[in-house]
């Protein structure tokens, strides 16, 4: 396989030199892109001075556009499968592996990396556990897709994944509408154990009185379409006009 790494970033200059340490370590000589989301820090400069190639969007378009924009260039610079991994830090490259592995044997197009198949590291708060859960059964009953995370922006897609997310990508909180987008396209899913960590530095942005309006929000989505489309905007995330590398 020829992977692409898309970390999706916005004000992450802190975090980027540990994300950048953990790749040249456990995943040397794949290719790897950041995608600033209009960051009004230093992310681009930093990002490009630890080598890595660089996409600045000239305006912050939410993790949906950000990570669209990755697997937009994946599409059509021949990648044959592609890795999310979050810019601040939490995700941990060494995981790399174990994701790709059900894509390079066939056996799933999206894998879901779930830090709740051995419940090992950050296990974020109760509260939002319990909405996680409740996500979970939703995909389970709405979209036939059995996650136990699915919250977790780390993960891995195949060719066919790659393709519809390139086409058509969830924006604003996207990563359970986009499982339940690739259960309802046919796409086989699959899950591995993942060790996340907790934020060094700057705080999640799903946090306080903005977790429950979260589970709110996504809920909505998978269960009443048209009402995603009222609290979300449109259901694709566009193409950004001007992505700069």
């Amino acid at each position: 396989m020829r992977p692409l790494v898309i970390v999706p970033a916005f004000n992450e200059a802190k975090n980027l030199p540990a994300v950048a340490e953990g790749l040249r370590r456990h995943a040397p000589g794949v290719d790897v892109v950041v995608v600033d989301d209009g960051s009004t820090d230093a992310t681009s400069a930093v990002a490009a001075s630890l080598g890595l190639r660089v996409l600045r969007l000239p305006v912050n378009l939410g993790i949906g556009g950000a990570v669209q924009t990755g697997y937009l260039w994946a599409a059509t610079h021949g990648h044959d499968a592609a890795v999310q991994l979050d810019g601040d830090g939490q995700h941990d490259p060494a995981d790399l592996e174990a994701l790709l592995a059900p894509i390079a044997r066939g056996e799933a197009d999206l894998v879901i990396g779930s830090r709740f198949l051995t419940r090992e590291g950050f296990q974020s708060t109760g509260a939002r556990r319990v909405g996680i859960r409740w996500l979970s059964l939703l995909l389970r009953l709405r979209a036939g897709a059995r996650v136990t995370d699915p919250t977790s922006g780390l993960r891995a897609a195949g060719p066919r994944a790659i393709a519809l997310f390139a086409r058509s990508y969830p924006s604003d909180y996207p990563e359970p509408e986009a499982i339940s987008l690739a259960s309802r396209a046919g796409l086989t899913l699959a899950e591995v154990p993942a060790r996340m960590r907790a934020r060094v530095h700057g705080a999640s942005s799903i946090r306080g009185l903005l977790a429950p309006w979260y589970i709110i929000r996504v809920s909505f989505g998978l269960l009443w379409p048209p009402a995603r489309q009222a609290l979300h905007g449109p259901t694709e995330a566009e193409p950004p006009r001007r992505a700069t590398p």
